[in-house]
C-alpha cells in the first residue's frame, strides 16, 4: 500500500477516535446537530427498505434521501466544505457506516452515524 493512503487512512481514524462513540450518535445529538450547527441528513435506506416516508419527504431538516445503491448519483448535492456537519442514516447502519467511509476518503471531517433506526428520527421530524 502506498505511504499517502496510509497516511489518509489514519488521519481518517485518528479524526474518528476523537467523536464520542467514534461518530456513533443518538437522537438527541443529532438534533443538536441538525439545529444548532446546520448539519445535513442522508438517508441512505435501499427503497426496498423504506416503509412510508423518507427523511427528506417528512421533513427532517436538511434532509436528503440518496439511496445506498445509487449513492454516487448523489455526489453533487454534498457540500462544498468538507467540515460540514453530515449524519447519515439507515435502518441499522450498516449502509451507513459505508457511506461514512466513503465520505471520509472524500475528505469529509465530520461524518456521523445516527445509531439507531432512521424512522425514530423521523418521527421527530414529521410533517
Amino acid at each position: 500500500m502506498d505511504s499517502k493512503t496510509v497516511e489518509k487512512l489514519s488521519t481518517i481514524i485518528a479524526n474518528d477516535v476523537k467523536k464520542d462513540g467514534l461518530g456513533n450518535v443518538g437522537l438527541d445529538k443529532t438534533k443538536e446537530l441538525i439545529e444548532d450547527v446546520g448539519a445535513i441528513v442522508l438517508d441512505v435506506r435501499p427503497p426496498a427498505k423504506v416503509e412510508g416516508l423518507n427523511a427528506e419527504e417528512a421533513g427532517v431538516p436538511n434532509a436528503y434521501y440518496t439511496p445506498y445503491p445509487q449513492f454516487a448519483k448523489y455526489l453533487d448535492i454534498l457540500p462544498k466544505e468538507h467540515t460540514t456537519p453530515i449524519v447519515i442514516a439507515c435502518l441499522k447502519s450498516w449502509f451507513a457506516n459505508r457511506i461514512m467511509g466513503y465520505l471520509e476518503m472524500l475528505g469529509y471531517e465530520n461524518i456521523y452515524v445516527l445509531d439507531t433506526n432512521i424512522a425514530n428520527l423521523i418521527e421527530v421530524y414529521k410533517k
